[in-house]
């Protein structure tokens, strides 16, 4: 555990170190250097979620778990396309995210014992809710580089650098993530109302409210965008908004719970 977690902060601080260095520069940060280390940061944080998660005991869904499991999804994902990816700016946090949550898994270490062979369709209801969850966050990451852009262009201080896209093609990208997102998450509260007795019970309700919530923000974004036209505002108003409902209904409870009350 300690070997896996050492590794993986080291290779993701020396890829964040690699793209902050060169972040604006002319030709930009080394794709396939940054790529190799946080190939390798992903590898070992894979090996590492795997050893905390599954245990003897059964599947250890942990808030710390779970928030690390989703920085690693995000993480994945960016490493993945980052030969294509435009969208560079946006990496540093994505890899500081990524050594908090690695770090959280040594220091922080709370146990939440679950047994999904027993409820294979529940297991379903929880990688469509990781899904969403992770395809929701990263538009939102979209979201706040898309009111940056638009703020230099404003003020007229844009720095043309390849780690600095075009604003249509972030506003382009950040509409799919959320047409995406949208879709996962509808399947998550569908399998959610059939699977899930308890769904509305003591101290799990507040989760399907603000699931809920967040599934009116973001459908009432893809209405008006495909609709009257959404200006870019308010793009960012509803991502960063139906982040914010789905972060308190994921994960709200549980911090209360598992980290101040133990």
């Amino acid at each position: 555990m300690v070997i896996f977690s050492a590794s993986a902060m080291l290779f993701y601080c020396i890829a964040l170190v690699l793209v902050t260095s060169r972040l604006f520069h002319a030709d930009g940060p080394n794709r396939k250097m940054v790529m190799l280390f946080s190939g390798l940061g992903v590898v070992m944080h894979a090996f590492l979620l795997s050893a905390s998660i599954f245990t003897a005991e059964g599947q250890n869904f942990s808030l710390t778990n779970v928030i690390s499991l989703v920085n690693w999804i995000i993480a994945f994902s960016f490493t993945v396309t980052l030969p294509r990816l435009k969208v560079v700016v946006i990496l540093p946090v994505i890899y500081a995210f990524s050594i908090i949550s690695v770090a959280l898994l040594w220091l922080l270490p709370p146990q939440y014992i679950t047994h999904f062979e027993l409820h294979p369709e529940i297991l379903a209801h929880v990688v469509l809710s990781l899904m969403a969850y992770s395809a929701l966050m990263i538009a939102a990451l979209y979201a706040i580089q898309l009111w940056l852009i638009q703020k230099k262009l404003k003020d007229k201080k844009m720095i043309m650098s390849p780690a600095m896209p075009p604003l249509m093609t972030v506003e382009r990208q950040l509409y799919h993530l959320i047409l995406i997102g949208f879709f996962l998450l509808s399947l998550s509260l569908i399998t959610g109302f059939v699977f899930l007795e308890d769904m509305f019970a003591d101290g799990k309700g507040h989760k399907a409210i603000l699931s809920i919530a967040a599934w009116v923000v973001y459908g009432a974004m893809l209405w008006q965008h495909f609709t009257i036209g959404c200006r870019i505002r308010t793009a960012v108003i509803y991502s960063l908004s139906g982040a914010t409902l789905l972060s308190l209904g994921y994960f709200g409870a549980r911090i209360v719970k598992e980290l101040i009350l133990t």
